[in-house]
């Protein structure tokens, strides 16, 4: 986003009139935020960008108000609808779409928690079995979100796969990514019940 100001302007228009369209009864706030993510265990932090760049700044919409539960249902359909509506107004690339974030109740944080928690697992995972481990396709601010977390372990990781196909994988230690064939099916074929255990909202 070239303008952060104008961006925040344009989402504050886009979201009062769906308020005012759907009587909607909520109310949001914008904040710009320097998100920074790290595992349970600690370690240092890393902001949300790439692991060579700092300072990365992220729109946050906050909901609040009686009707907040319609956004989070269904696994939180509607306040990603709404995300990603204005990542589409902003004209938004899909790997930049993470610059944008929306959340009600804590929703988006507590699935960031789970996230952190899934990242863990897996780099225990790849150290015992020395074999590498796929996970479910996520959108780009999921995938930002866990190479950065994935790689306070040291271990390398890349993404695989297409448009909403696609996931990341994390590679043993020493390992060269490119001489691997990335798993065909991610790891949600064997790991089905955890991960949507994992992502589901409580």
């Amino acid at each position: 986003m070239q303008d952060v100001a104008q961006a925040a302007q344009t989402i504050g228009q886009f979201l009062q009139h769906v308020l005012s369209s759907t009587g909607l009864r909520v109310k949001f706030r914008v904040s710009l935020r320097s998100a920074k993510v790290s595992l349970p265990s600690g370690g240092s932090n890393s902001s949300d960008s790439s692991p060579s760049e700092s300072g990365a700044r992220t729109l946050h919409v906050e909901f609040s108000g009686p009707d907040t539960p319609m956004l989070i249902a269904q696994s939180g359909e509607l306040l990603s609808a709404l995300e990603h509506l204005s990542t589409k107004i902003l004209r938004l690339d899909p790997e930049s779409q993470d610059q944008v974030s929306f959340d009600a109740d804590r929703f988006r944080a507590n699935q960031d928690r789970r996230l952190r928690d899934s990242a863990a697992a897996a780099i225990q995972r790849v150290r015992s079995s020395d074999q590498p481990y796929a996970f479910p396709p996520m959108n780009a601010r999921e995938r930002r979100m866990l190479h950065l977390l994935l790689a306070e372990s040291g271990l390398p990781t890349a993404s695989s796969g297409e448009g909403a196909g696609r996931y990341v994988v994390l590679y043993p230690a020493g390992a060269d990514a490119a001489s691997y064939s990335a798993p065909s099916e991610p790891s949600r074929t064997r790991d089905t019940s955890h991960i949507r255990h994992a992502f589901r909202h409580r």
